[in-house]
């Protein structure tokens, strides 16, 4: 299943979860409000951006919303 770190204000987020929303995509949906996840980001991915996508199953890790976009489309 796939991980996606966002904040809840953050247009380019509701940009993704619309978009997996809209295709049935399944994922975590993992608010970087809470400390542990914001730390958590960090030490994946090294920096604060949302969103942040983690697949686990194709080891698979990006920022940027089009970019996340663009990967959920070829894993559908």
């Amino acid at each position: 299943m796939l991980d996606l770190y966002i904040l809840e204000h953050c247009p380019y987020c509701k940009k993704v979860m619309a978009f997996f929303d809209e295709k049935g995509i399944k994922y975590n949906k993992i608010d970087t409000e809470e400390k542990s996840a914001e730390e958590t980001l960090i030490k994946l991915g090294g920096k604060r951006q949302v969103p942040f996508l983690v697949d686990r199953e194709r080891n698979i890790q990006m920022y940027e919303s089009s970019d996340i976009i663009e990967y959920a489309k070829t894993i559908i």
